[in-house]
């Protein structure tokens, strides 16, 4: 017994001087990953998705140093630079197998500050300070409607059908509200001015965090096949683009964030509508079929 003591004695021991000499910073996230179609424990992190999202906060950040100088252009094309990161972190993660549950919140957190933060205080610092607390008000709704967003999405990552957004995305509403400073970044902001990029600022919150579904092309199969006219399609939208970026990318971004709410309305109204056609028709039928049976008795 005194031998089996010892031994347990001896092998705390050991993990203590293991935990005494590990570095303060390293080693200590340890998490269920999938290696190879089986569940292991490994510790550490892995670095390209997160080294992606890291770019993708870090020009969030930027945008937000570059807003309080007064160079909207440069923050606005920021905010998307950090879109098309943050597009580039999953879709990596799940070509190269890499994905983790650490990835998931840190893409989170760098959500928060790109696509949260950044375009409220840049918007703020283009058009709000004509409109006192309003402006604080309005800049405040969308920070807090992207935070509130980003936790029902982390709630719900795994039951929610990944070819559908419950709300609008918080990257798009970022969109939104970037191209609206881009394409007025060099014109003087009166208070009517203002008072529409307020609304149009409330309203991109608050849809993040409504009930409208939004497509949300996770499903396209980038190794696949796709038809040739699809290559035609992604060439016309880059040269649309290339020929007023902050006003071609605003006018897509709202066209995306319009469907949502326009789909809903033709499935509140045209679906029972159609229902009801079908069951007239359905019954039309039926009454036929009775007086068949009926001339035929």
């Amino acid at each position: 017994m005194s031998d089996k003591g010892e031994d347990k004695k001896s092998a705390a021991e050991a993990q203590a001087s293991a935990e005494e000499i590990r570095l303060p910073v390293d080693e200590h996230i340890e998490e269920e990953v999938s290696a190879s179609g089986k569940k292991v424990r490994a510790r550490g992190v892995y670095l390209l998705p997160n080294l992606i999202t890291t770019g993708a906060l870090f020009s969030g950040f930027y945008a937000i140093i570059a807003g309080m100088n007064g160079n909207f252009e440069a923050a606005a094309i920021a905010i998307f630079v950090a879109m098309i990161l943050d597009g580039l972190d999953g879709r990596v993660a799940r070509l190269t197998d890499t994905q983790s549950a650490f990835g998931v919140q840190y893409d989170s957190l760098s959500d928060m500050v790109s696509f949260g933060l950044a375009p409220s205080l840049v918007v703020f610092s283009w058009a709000f300070g004509h409109l006192g607390k309003f402006g604080w008000a309005a800049a405040f709704l969308y920070a807090a409607c992207a935070a509130l967003r980003l936790a029902r999405f982390n709630t719900q990552v795994d039951t929610v059908d990944k070819g559908v957004f419950i709300g609008l995305a918080s990257p798009t509403a970022a969109a939104i509200v970037a191209s609206m400073v881009w394409a007025g970044h060099d014109a003087e902001v009166g208070p009517a001015l203002a008072v529409i990029a307020a609304v149009v600022t409330m309203i991109a919150g608050l849809l993040m965090v409504s009930n409208f579904r939004y497509t949300s092309f996770k499903k396209l199969d980038f190794k696949g096949r796709v038809p040739f006219v699809m290559m035609l399609a992604v060439i016309l939208i880059f040269s649309l683009v290339t020929i007023d970026p902050p006003r071609v990318l605003l006018t897509l971004a709202v066209l995306y964030t319009a469907s949502g709410p326009a789909l809903w309305f033709w499935r509140r109204f045209h679906t029972p509508r159609a229902e009801a056609k079908q069951a007239a028709a359905a019954g039309e039928s039926g009454e036929k079929v009775e007086d068949t049976k009926d001339d035929q008795s």
